[in-house]
């Protein structure tokens, strides 16, 4: 059964389907930023206005933020049509999430320094949730940065049913984001997607096919790029390829059958979900694809859940300390 989206983030209204910037970022393959720029204005055109970036996607020097810049500073007149979503808080030399005031604040202002008012954050979020700061003091700081008019609104990242109530009753949450797909269903049922309906809290969902398995574009770990992060996730790896492999054809069937390709059905099944997919790609024909909605009815859905209850996937999301930061 089809869920409502709440499309209302920060106060700004957002299209059906937003963008990832990570994949423009990308260290093992950056995209020259003029190319990276026409990918994005093809997402703003095909009504993809929700972008979410990051400080710790791409190198220092050369993140999202640096990007944004880029197309902002050639394209002004779209600063006031993007919500733009922006993570930090996060040491991406030790990969640890820093969630104390003073790092909150530091992360914020050099978002906004990198940005040099070329365009405004719309959500701020802490990447992860910092374990030795509890969640009231985190959003308590982010708080003061939507008081002070440094942010619109505050988001949560990876975070469970009880961190977001407890979060929430410091101070409206403007967005949670969460990892959701045909591989990744599991909010549906630990409580994370009927707590954001039921406080209205609008969820972006990221990864909506999968980190790939959902384009059809490998059949074997060796199709990845060399250098490509996620040759190291578990879900690639040799023992787990095979099982998983196995729900990326049914669902290709499925999109046969629709006349449809499978990215458009897996991320289509993640908006009936009542959520605001992000893919991310770096190519202009991809954005197009992935905006273009297929009509799920009951039966395709009632299909799509009996092809995920008979093939379970295999292998955690991340893996090691990674997977330990998850729905906290």
């Amino acid at each position: 059964m089809a869920r409502p989206v709440a499309n209302i983030v920060a106060g700004k209204a957002v299209g059906p389907v937003g963008f990832g910037l990570m994949g423009l970022t990308r260290p093992w393959a950056p995209t020259e930023y003029a190319a990276a720029a026409k990918v994005m204005k093809t997402a703003l055109d095909h009504g993809a206005n929700l972008w979410n970036g990051s400080l710790f996607y791409g190198p220092p020097h050369a993140n999202s933020l640096h990007l944004l810049k880029y197309y902002f500073e050639n394209n002004p007149e779209d600063a006031e049509k993007v919500v733009l979503s922006i993570k930090g808080a996060y040491d991406a030399k030790t990969f640890e999430p820093t969630g104390s005031p003073e790092a909150i604040r530091a992360s914020v202002e050099e978002a906004l320094r990198v940005l040099d008012g070329t365009a405004k954050i719309d959500v701020f979020e802490c990447a992860r949730v910092d374990p030795k700061v509890p969640i009231e003091t985190s959003v308590g700081a982010l708080a003061e940065l939507v008081k002070e008019g440094k942010i619109g609104g505050i988001g949560l990242s990876e975070v469970n049913a009880n961190t977001i109530r407890r979060a929430h009753a410091v101070h409206p949450i403007a967005a949670v984001e969460i990892e959701l797909s045909l591989f990744t269903p599991d909010p549906l049922t630990n409580g994370v997607v009927d707590t954001c309906h039921e406080l209205g809290i609008p969820i972006i969902a990221y990864s909506p096919v999968s980190r790939g398995w959902l384009t059809g574009e490998f059949r074997k770990i060796e199709d990845l790029p060399a250098g490509d992060i996620r040759r190291i996730f578990p879900r690639f790896q040799p023992q787990n390829f095979q099982q998983n492999i196995k729900l990326v054809e049914a669902v290709e069937k499925v999109a046969e059958r629709m006349g449809a390709t499978v990215p458009q059905v897996a991320i289509s099944w993640v908006r009936r979900q009542g959520t605001i997919p992000i893919p991310g790609t770096t190519q202009v024909e991809r954005v197009v694809e992935n905006c273009k909605d297929v009509e799920l009815s009951e039966e395709d859905l009632a299909e799509l859940q009996k092809i995920m209850d008979t093939l379970p996937i295999s292998g955690e999301r991340y893996g090691g300390k990674f997977e330990a930061q998850l729905n906290q």
